[in-house]
């Protein structure tokens, strides 16, 4: 059960982390400016390049709806990282895969998007090893 004593500083240190993550040290506008793509294209090439899916499993996935997921398919279609192709199980359906260029662009967004900041880099052995232990306790899966 958790401490309510702790809670005001749960809350700061949640925020500290929020800031960190999303303000300082964002890298979606860097991946966005490298792919020239929105960051939900970016999303959904990343989830395509994994495995193919229906465009119902991918606006799932992405928690958008299926016109605009529609929308964003086609621009990745229109640019050659993805194309549909019948559902070998489903004749109503069409699965998106990505391309070959789409793997690539997509393996591309990640390597920006999981780079680490300096300051990261720069802790200790021991300390990287004490922040692993806390974000596995923070991890419910």
């Amino acid at each position: 059960m958790p401490d309510p004593h702790s809670a005001p500083q749960a809350a700061q240190v949640w925020r500290d982390l929020l800031t960190l993550v999303h303000e300082r040290h964002d890298r979606r506008k860097e991946a966005c400016e490298a792919l020239d793509l929105s960051f939900v294209r970016i999303k959904a090439l990343r989830r395509l390049a994994g495995e193919p899916m229906t465009m119902r499993e991918l606006a799932s996935r992405l928690q958008t709806d299926a016109p605009y997921t529609t929308l964003v398919v086609d621009d990745l279609e229109k640019r050659g990282l993805v194309h549909r192709e019948p559902h070998p199980a489903d004749r109503r359906a069409k699965l998106v895969r990505a391309t070959d260029l789409g793997r690539a662009e997509a393996a591309r967004a990640e390597a920006i998007l999981t780079q680490p900041p300096p300051q990261l880099l720069a802790l200790p052995p021991e300390e990287l090893a004490t922040l692993a232990r806390i974000v596995a306790k923070l991890d419910p899966s």
